[in-house]
């Protein structure tokens, strides 16, 4: 069997149409219709009523923070267990993140923010200020880990108490969807002030290279939109009363995320069912487990966690490279960014579950292509290797 690696994109053949049409009428850069295709079709999917593409994730994120209007005198709660680039938006606009832990979802925990909020800020009414930095809380940044939803109904229900906004990472999460409670039908991206969507090579859907801002405020994606185009207050006579960016997605990446977004429940439900196999396989090897996503919700599946208990024979590390030489990909969870050197002196507020799980967690083959007897090949070298 060929190597399995952990996670590639599902593209098809369709797309070629898309790509023949940019280059016969010269839309290959950052205009062109596919652009504004995309965007109706991701609006459309995840129910926003508007939809605004940007070069990536990240990109989003850094102008939704911008849009809110976070500066240098301003801190956003965070959480530590994720990747980087959500707390570096942060540090974009000059603010700072104050890191917080995680729950058993792996996702930011609400009881953490409320506690910071009573305890260690003093709020006015209208104002959070944080007692120790003296600095004020203005929002709350959440990621939905691994495609996992996190605790909206809780997180929403502080940010309001608090008066603090709530941005969505949702760019592990397209698809991802609560089936109950007060945001039952509405998807991840969709419930805070903004949500960004991420299209990288390894996520949901790919573009190659993107992302997407929801909002169900239109003056807010306006805005994006005009920064993202170099702030042209006059776009024949190059005017430019305000700093902007090339945040724009090109028409031959939206070319591929048309395509991709036919086969989006596909692809979710493909990975709905290697999880349930894993999640049988797996759950019979003593010391390995596959976290559970939460209930209420119909996750997209994105990343499966492979929890090593500390009785299972080898260490994480080793686990990874013995999957590597018998041609398995396999990637630990990522450093807490709370120890990372840019925000080492950074507060990060009692840090207890994320130190955990940063240890024991191993991210599995997961691609929307990949065939069942390729989870069971999987399953079949964890099986040996706890035997050893």
């Amino acid at each position: 069997m060929d190597r399995i690696e952990l996670s590639v994109p599902n593209l098809d053949y369709d797309i070629l149409e898309n790509v023949k049409d940019c280059i016969e009428s010269g839309w290959v850069s950052t205009g062109g219709k596919f652009i504004l295709e995309f965007e109706d079709r991701i609006k459309e999917y995840v129910k926003s009523p508007g939809a605004k593409s940007v070069q990536s994730g990240t990109a989003g994120l850094h102008l939704a923070l911008r849009v809110l209007g976070v500066d240098q005198e301003d801190e956003i709660i965070t959480p530590t267990l994720t990747f980087i680039a959500s707390s570096n938006v942060i540090k974009y606009r000059r603010a700072e993140p104050v890191f917080m832990d995680c729950g058993e979802d792996l996702n930011i925990d609400p009881d953490k923010i409320e506690d910071f909020l009573e305890n260690e800020c003093y709020f006015d009414g209208e104002v959070v200020i944080n007692n120790k930095s003296k600095r004020q809380v203005r929002g709350i940044l959440v990621v939905h880990v691994f495609g996992n939803p996190a605790d909206m109904e809780r997180i929403m229900d502080i940010a309001n108490r608090y008066n603090l906004f709530v941005l969505e990472d949702a760019c592990q999460a397209l698809g991802s969807q609560y089936t109950s409670g007060k945001y039952k039908d509405k998807y991840c991206g969709t419930i805070g002030n903004l949500g960004v969507y991420s299209f990288n090579a390894n996520k949901i859907i790919t573009t190659g290279s993107g992302g997407i801002v929801v909002s169900d405020n239109l003056e807010y994606l306006k805005k994006i939109n005009f920064l993202g185009v170099q702030a042209k207050s006059d776009p024949w006579r190059y005017k430019h009363n305000e700093i902007g960016y090339n945040y724009r997605l090109t028409n031959i990446s939206a070319a591929f995320g048309i395509s991709q977004m036919r086969r989006i429940d596909d692809f979710i439900e493909t990975k709905k069912k290697n999880y349930n196999i894993y999640k049988e396989r797996i759950g019979e090897i003593e010391g390995l487990s596959i976290l559970d996503f939460n209930e209420g919700t119909r996750p997209n599946y994105w990343f499966y966690s492979l929890y090593i208990e500390d009785e299972y024979p080898l260490e994480r590390e080793e686990l990874m490279q013995k999957l590597d030489q018998k041609g398995i990909g396999s990637r630990p969870i990522w450093g807490l960014n709370h120890l990372q050197k840019p925000y080492e002196h950074n507060q990060a507020y009692k840090i207890e579950k994320a130190n955990i799980f940063s240890k024991h967690i191993l991210n599995i083959p997961c691609s929307s292509k990949l065939k069942e007897e390729e989870v069971h090949a999987v399953c079949d070298v964890l099986e040996e290797i706890s035997k050893i």
